[in-house]
């Protein structure tokens, strides 16, 4: 390795698609001594398969605090360290932030690389016009905290991006639509998968789209939503609208060029341009 000292390496693993690890991450988790995995049997195909013999360690949700201590005490020993989650980017809804945060804390070197990510890769393709985002994670299980959460959502105008599991998948989108209304929303899963779908679609229709079909329950979700519309400049925001689409705009350009205009919410804007288009 050229690295002069001992560090804790925040490797990034592909998402689905093994062809997405880079080549920085290949040669850390080959030159490493040590890789705390957050789970040691998912990681080690991918392992083999680079010729990495490095020993490994479990760095997961319930052993983070220990976890933790034994990584110091190998960075104390001047051996260095790879954290991988089982997929994307350690630290991100994932285990790994109580592990950087000891390891800063004692004074050691933390090395971050970059690489994949289902919040960044899911917006790059989502074709979402807010400016801004807001990622939130997953939400609460329990229904009734879900809800508190979304609530408490309500008013962003940045977009808003969330993960779920297939198994809450339904229930969030309803709980989604009831909360937030005609927005749009755009579901992505199993990105870098063979089954990949980034799907944009009105929030008060997705629940039937994914029950239209089992299989589009399946795989990891990143769900975005469209941001608040500003209710101030909504009535001008539309007015400008219906002209720029009467002039034969297409419904993203109307969109932009009315939010430039009236300083409305560009992806609320869209939302109705898209119900004008259908009427």
């Amino acid at each position: 390795m050229t690295e002069e000292s001992a560090a804790l390496y925040v490797v990034p693993t592909p998402l689905g698609n093994l062809a997405d690890l880079t080549r920085r991450a290949e040669e850390i988790l080959r030159s490493v001594p040590w890789i705390a995995a957050e789970d040691t049997r998912h990681s080690g195909p991918l392992l083999k398969q680079l010729g990495a013999r490095g020993r490994t360690m479990p760095a997961h949700r319930h052993n983070e605090q220990e976890a933790a201590a034994r990584i110091v005490d190998k960075l104390l020993a001047g051996e260095s360290v790879a954290l991988v989650s089982d997929a994307g980017t350690p630290g991100i809804s994932d285990p790994g932030a109580r592990i950087v945060a000891a390891v800063r804390a004692a004074g050691g070197r933390v090395v971050p690389l970059p690489g994949p990510c289902a919040v960044t890769t899911a917006l790059s393709a989502s074709g979402l016009l807010d400016e801004q985002f807001l990622f939130y994670g997953f939400l609460p299980a329990k229904a009734g905290q879900r809800r508190q959460a979304l609530e408490a959502l309500r008013q962003q105008p940045c977009a808003l991006v969330f993960y779920e599991a297939p198994h809450r998948v339904l229930e969030t989108v309803d709980d989604m639509a009831a909360v937030f209304g005609e927005r749009t929303l755009v579901i992505a899963r199993e990105l870098t998968k063979l089954f990949e779908t980034v799907h944009a679609l009105p929030l008060v229709e997705a629940l039937a789209w994914l029950k239209a079909d089992p299989n589009r329950q399946r795989g990891e979700f990143v769900l975005m939503v469209s941001g608040a519309a500003d209710e101030a400049d909504s009535g001008e925001g539309e007015r400008v609208l219906k002209l720029l689409l009467a002039d034969g705009l297409p419904v993203k350009q109307a969109a932009k060029l009315a939010a430039q205009i009236t300083g409305a919410a560009k992806n609320a804007l869209y939302d109705r341009a898209l119900a004008l288009r259908k009427a």
